[in-house]
């Protein structure tokens, strides 16, 4: 594993806020050393005090034991289970081309085309197409295999849906349609058809 990737790793890791890998192993040895220490006087109590009370305590000492142990093997065990998730995700997101994506692309073509007329619409919201959403919407179409023409047919309808909403179509909203339509090479009968449609629609 390379040094950037390890970096990165880490820096995944980092918002557990987990404990150094020591203290997981100290706990581990602890416990163990605590059961086999517990299981000795629970076999061999001696004489030191009584024999009944030695194996209760002894029996205690395992269990304390076999708890500690066990809470530092669940972290060690979280840890490699959060490094593994990391790894995973990181190795995912550098796969290249997503070809389940282009798939789903290519079967729901109408869908994805839904898409874009969508997002032109949220585009002509303020009623204004910036540059910045042109070159949004510009990649969107090549992503999708969508012809200029096509786009500049979604850009003209966006832009009569925004400018049709109040119920009214004022002379600067009718330069930047027909500005739009010349790039669509739509005709004047289709924009004019197109905005009595969308003007019927605001007022019902």
């Amino acid at each position: 594993m390379s040094d950037d990737i390890e970096a990165l790793v880490e820096e995944r890791l980092s918002v557990f806020d987990d404990e150094p890998d020591l203290n997981d192993w100290v706990e581990v040895m602890s416990g163990a050393a605590m059961i086999v220490l517990g299981v000795f006087h629970l076999i061999q109590p001696g004489e030191l005090v009584n024999a009944d009370v030695m194996r209760w305590f002894a029996a205690a000492v395992i269990a304390a034991g076999a708890v500690w142990a066990g809470h530092g093997l669940k972290d060690m065990a979280v840890k490699e289970i959060r490094r593994s998730i990391a790894l995973l995700e990181m190795a995912n997101a550098d796969n290249g081309v997503d070809h389940a994506l282009i798939r789903d692309v290519l079967l729901n073509q109408d869908a994805y085309r839904e898409f874009l007329v969508q997002a032109y619409d949220s585009a002509w919201d303020d009623g204004v197409i910036t540059e910045e959403e042109l070159e949004e919407l510009k990649s969107f179409q090549e992503a999708l295999g969508i012809t200029d023409e096509e786009a500049a047919s979604m850009n003209v309808k966006a832009a009569i849906k925004s400018a049709a909403a109040d119920g009214e179509i004022s002379e600067d909203e009718a330069r930047t349609i027909e500005s739009a339509a010349q790039k669509a090479k739509m005709t004047p009968d289709d924009v004019t058809e197109a905005v009595d449609k969308e003007l019927k629609k605001s007022k019902d």
